[in-house]
């Protein structure tokens, strides 16, 4: 398979200056030669964090590098390789890691992270370069939409689920119906795991129920249920739920603790969508000596995480399409930040990058 190379590509980049931001399209310049382990990326779609959007504005805790190039979730097309990548192949549909300093249990530990679309330029663009040690093979059976949702809300569903080393998981609790709540529920009902997922929305509710199966998933109001604790009880027959994705932040974890079984029970903390403060006492921490459980901040994953959950998606045979909410165009990259930012979505933004 060839491609032919262009000098140029398109970009976006973010501006500078008062909040919010937005983005600008830019014109960036490839390199003249590629490096000996250098892949050259044609990237085919492009999928949104919230992360993505907090940045311009002003809800994002890290600092990011000024006019950077956005995102980090893409699935791409390998176009040209260094004359010592092994790996990988023009052709190949691949990925880049989130964390380029976090390659696995063994790489990384002393090293600050190294994030896409953050502390280095993302994948909002036409093409990108990488070193062939930051990608992964993607799943063929998926659609480039579906592909590009992986890298950062995929590996974060399933670090937060543990990668399934559980024993014998029964049910998790997730809050939202954004990109990660809708990438563990699929994991869940992949591994046979019993997924119940919040929102107050009844319309999104119902959307999720419409699309998956009435009796597939279980659904919790939170504005409407006063007593969430023991509609969670009802719901797994008393029993609590092993793992509760936590995508809002500080405030709830006293809650979140209480919905978890009696013994053993992970809250996974992977988002700040209502901030950062929470109304509640130190005290409420003790809660998690009774129940022998563990309170775990997740901050995506590793390759090597990466990695796992893409056997998984291949051996379960996952498809992804249920994730996917509405696919904008390239170049209406802005009006697709605006519609994320609305949260108006159930599941995942995705900017097409290429016609096919």
């Amino acid at each position: 398979m060839s491609t032919t190379i262009p000098s140029t590509y398109k970009a976006f980049r973010r501006t500078t200056g008062d909040l919010p931001r937005t983005i600008l399209p830019s014109t960036e310049h490839l390199p003249h030669e590629l490096g000996p382990h250098d892949v050259l990326l044609k990237i085919h779609a492009v999928s949104l964090n919230f992360r993505d959007v907090g940045m311009l504005h002003g809800r994002y805790p890290v600092d990011v590098i000024e006019r950077g190039i956005p995102c980090s979730d893409a699935a791409a097309e390998v176009a040209a390789t260094g004359s010592a990548v092994k790996d990988f192949t023009v052709g190949d549909h691949v990925s880049v890691v989130f964390d380029l300093n976090n390659l696995g249990p063994e790489d990384g530990d002393d090293e600050p992270p190294r994030v896409l679309g953050g502390d280095v330029d993302g994948t909002l663009a036409e093409y990108a370069v990488f070193e062939d040690k930051y990608l992964v093979q993607l799943p063929r059976h998926l659609s480039w939409e579906e592909a590009a949702t992986i890298p950062c809300a995929g590996v974060t569903a399933w670090t937060a689920l543990d990668g399934l080393k559980a024993a014998a998981p029964r049910s998790a609790l997730l809050q939202g119906t954004g990109g990660v709540s809708l990438f563990a529920l699929l994991i869940c009902l992949a591994a046979g795991i019993q997924p119940i997922i919040t929102s107050s929305s009844d319309k999104k509710l119902e959307d999720i129920r419409n699309q998956l199966g009435p009796d597939v998933v279980r659904t919790i109001n939170y504005r409407t249920v006063s007593d969430q604790a023991a509609e969670v009880q009802r719901l797994t027959n008393g029993k609590g739920v092993d793992f509760v994705v936590n995508n809002t932040g500080p405030a709830s974890i006293p809650q979140d603790i209480s919905f978890l079984r009696q013994r053993g029970g992970l809250v996974s903390l992977v988002g700040f969508l209502e901030g950062f403060g929470g109304d509640w006492q130190p005290s409420a921490m003790m809660a998690l000596m009774s129940k022998f459980a563990k309170l775990k901040g997740i901050a995506v994953g590793s390759k090597q995480d990466y990695v796992s959950l893409i056997q998984f998606l291949v051996d379960k045979k996952v498809s992804l399409a249920p994730l996917v909410d509405r696919v904008f165009a390239f170049d209406e990259s802005p009006a697709a930040f605006d519609y994320l930012y609305s949260g108006s979505h159930v599941g995942k933004v995705i900017i097409k990058m290429q016609q096919d």
